[in-house]
């Protein structure tokens, strides 16, 4: 009997293989490959045959003759930072991809703006396919979502999704999530790579063509990357990812792309008993409980097109072990290892036999290379025990040589730090405003600055 074929298809990039490794040698990623039925890649290579075959010409017409769509018809998800993420709010016939870590608040969120959006007169459905009825009406009722025109259906059919949306029934649907969906045609397991980007194509095309704003809940990995095929982010018009805190602090919600808008704005939330409630104050809620010791400091930072003054806390102990730890909460690990290598060799600060912490107080977490400057005072002010005057803000970016780098949107921080009374703000030498105390390097910064006990 002839022994049934197999492929090892990667669920990240979709290349296949004859046998199983460990790591996709096309993308480089580890433990993807999953085993498939070669009579899946014969059934696929099949039908381009066939639809090589049925193919017909198109009709083109001038650019100039066609009516421009009505782009304006947006729905409001209640929260106005998040409509500003969005581009102004959840566009009709637009596809959103909202991903995040278990815990997130992402089914929340979502049922808060079917409340605000159904209570506007609007239909919608909320579709789930790992909940049941009873699991999402506790939380509606939680959360207020009450309407007779909001709707809820338990599937994992992509088919039977895909033909309700196609009814033109709803203006708002709710998919969560696309990793539990699967398509009766395709034998492979749910959450796979031709599953879930099968299933996310049939959805869109469902959408587009009743103009159905839709709302996809993507899965994330334990590095927290978007779980399945990249082309998913492709085919969707808006990538949101929902970062934070599970536990507690400041959730944020900033778009990877959005073909409908910026993807510099954010949305800032924090958890409450009534849902996911908008920090409109976020600097100040942020220093309410500061204690000005060593090793804390003030720095002022973007969130998209937001200043938000942070406090970055920095604690140096002398290590117990051969091998010093070094642990950060909101910052990257890599470039702290680089700030710390800049501090010993530009300042000649001894901290090889130190462990060294750093956290970003309020579960935020920092892309910013102005930090540079603010995490490296830190350091040395935990080092040295001494402490930094308590009405000054920090903000710069460190090079390899020590010097302190320009940084966008200046103006900006300095804006807020004056909103929120502090004197003045250590910064690179580039700015020209009184409100900055100017430094060339972070030599200087340190002799300069760092002197109170």
């Amino acid at each position: 009997m002839v022994k049934a074929r197999s492929k090892f298809v990667c669920q990240s990039c979709g290349a296949s293989y004859a046998k199983w490794a460990g790591r996709c040698e096309n993308c480089g990623e580890w433990n993807t490959l999953l085993e498939q039925a070669a009579s899946v890649e014969a059934e696929a290579k099949s039908a381009v045959a066939r639809g090589g075959l049925s193919g017909k010409k198109l009709t083109a017409v001038s650019i100039n003759t066609i009516e421009p769509s009505d782009a304006g018809s947006r729905l409001s998800t209640g929260f106005a930072d998040f409509d500003a993420v969005l581009g102004g709010g959840i566009l009709l016939g637009g596809v959103t991809l909202l991903a995040g870590q278990p815990g997130m608040g992402k089914s929340t969120i979502l049922m808060q703006i079917c409340a605000t959006v159904s209570g506007k007169g609007h239909k919608v459905l909320y579709v789930s396919g790992e909940e049941s009825a009873g699991q999402v009406k506790m939380r509606a009722v939680r959360l207020g979502a009450t309407s007779e025109i909001l709707h809820f259906a338990s599937s994992s059919s992509a088919n039977d999704i895909a033909k309700t949306i196609e009814g033109g029934e709803y203006d708002l649907v709710i998919v969560d999530s696309i990793q539990t969906l699967s398509m009766a045609e395709i034998s492979s397991a749910p959450g796979t790579v031709s599953q879930v980007s099968n299933c996310g194509n049939l959805i869109i095309r469902a959408a587009k063509s009743t103009n159905t704003a839709v709302i996809i809940v993507g899965h994330v990995t334990k590095e927290g990357t978007l779980a399945g095929p990249k082309v998913l982010e492709h085919l969707v018009d808006v990538v949101l990812n929902f970062e934070g805190d599970r536990y507690g602090g400041f959730k944020t919600i900033r778009a990877v792309k959005n073909r409908f808008g910026s993807t510099t704005e954010v949305a800032i939330f924090e958890m409450a008993t009534e849902g996911l409630v908008e920090v409109k104050n976020p600097s100040e809620a942020l220093l309410s409980e500061r204690q000005n010791t060593d090793g804390s400091i003030i720095l002022a930072t973007i969130e998209g097109t937001r200043p938000l003054l942070v406090e970055i806390q920095a604690l140096v102990n002398p290590t117990n072990f051969g091998y010093p730890k070094r642990t950060a909460s909101g910052f990257d690990l890599n470039r702290l290892n680089l700030l710390i290598a800049v501090l010993e060799r530009r300042t000649k600060l001894s901290l090889q036999d130190k462990d060294i912490f750093i956290n970003v107080v309020g579960g935020m977490r920092l892309n910013d290379s102005a930090a540079d400057l603010a995490i490296c005072m830190a350091i040395a002010s935990a080092a040295a025990g001494r402490k930094l005057d308590e009405k000054l803000v920090v903000f710069g970016e460190i090079g390899l040589g020590g010097e302190i780098r320009s940084v966008v949107a200046a103006d900006r921080r300095i804006a807020e730090a004056k909103k929120l009374g502090f004197k003045n703000a250590i910064g690179p030498a580039t700015i020209k405003d009184k409100f900055v105390l100017p430094v060339k390097d972070l030599r200087s910064a340190l002799v300069k600055y760092m002197n109170n006990k």
